[in-house]
């Protein structure tokens, strides 16, 4: 089991602060053992496909998390094998950034076949082969933070094609908003071309957009394990929403789930995952976790 580690966005870390990805053996659940600690000033997400995590670590010299890749083959003593950063990052190599703070940062990449698919904030997202694992090569990127004014959360690839296009799902998250800001909603690429990657739909859940909202309103994460057309997706304050792609064109909300709120609080609906009977846990941000199934 992996758990990654960081101060909590927008906080100063405490002193006690140990950033980085701890790396658990859990052959007894209820007695789970740290075997390894892989060190850094903080992890913000990953991904694992059982033998490499692809990380986004927050490394001394860099300016915002950039991409890792660990191999995890003796999980005792993880090594770092590979690591990418948008240009203007690496502070202590001498770039220069073209932006202002931490807003172009990677948020966490999703591998498929020998491609790295990487949210990276107000940085859009980017495509990288990995080919060589040791040395990641940029193919494409597209950032439309402005004119949009949310940043990218999740670069999804979907892996089958819909209607003959290999298509990128891609979530904006509803944080964070360049003024005067709209709500977050996902995104449709077309990336059968992949170096001219093209957006060509979008969905949003009724009655969000068009009218003044709070942040954590609108989308954050899809569940990142495709097994159909129909798509999970954790929206903040509008819960659990199920959206049917299969007409690419037209993305179609096909079920929802929105928990009741909890002493006069809003909703804040974070992450959503799968298990192997088709169960769905659908994680607050503040308030705990439901566990929902589709009917």
């Amino acid at each position: 089991m992996l758990v990654n580690r960081e101060a909590a966005p927008r906080t100063t870390p405490g002193s006690g602060l140990r950033g980085g990805l701890g790396i658990y053996d859990v052959s007894r659940p209820d007695k789970p053992r740290e075997i390894a600690f892989w060190q850094c000033k903080g992890v913000h997400r990953f991904t694992f496909d059982g033998r490499y995590a692809y990380l986004s670590p927050d490394l001394e010299g860099y300016r915002g998390n950039i991409v890792g890749i660990l191999d995890l083959v003796d999980p005792a003593h993880p090594q770092e094998v590979g690591r990418w950063w948008m240009p203007g990052q690496w502070i202590a190599g001498g770039e220069t950034p073209t932006w202002e703070g931490r807003a172009h940062r990677c948020h966490h990449p999703i591998r498929l076949g020998n491609r790295l698919y990487v949210s990276y904030w107000h940085g859009g997202f980017v495509i990288l082969d990995i080919e060589d694992l040791g040395k990641p090569r940029f193919v494409a990127g597209l950032d439309w933070s402005p004119p949009f004014s949310t940043p990218t959360h999740t670069a999804l690839p979907i892996p089958f094609p819909l209607h003959g296009r290999n298509v990128l799902l891609v979530a904006d998250e509803d944080v964070m908003r360049i003024p005067p800001g709209t709500p977050a909603f996902l995104w449709l690429v077309d990336i059968s071309e992949e170096t001219r990657p093209t957006p060509f739909a979008s969905f949003q859940v009724d009655g969000i957009d068009g009218s003044p909202q709070p942040e954590f309103t609108a989308c954050h994460q899809p569940c990142e394990e495709v097994r159909g057309t129909e798509i999970p997706v954790a929206w903040f304050a509008h819960g659990l929403r199920i959206v049917d792609i299969a007409n690419p064109h037209a993305p179609r909300e096909v079920a929802s789930f929105v928990p009741d709120p909890v002493d006069g609080g809003r909703v804040c609906s974070n992450d959503v995952c799968y298990d192997a009977r088709g169960l769905m846990y659908l994680i607050d941000r503040d308030r705990g976790m439901h566990i929902v199934e589709r009917t």
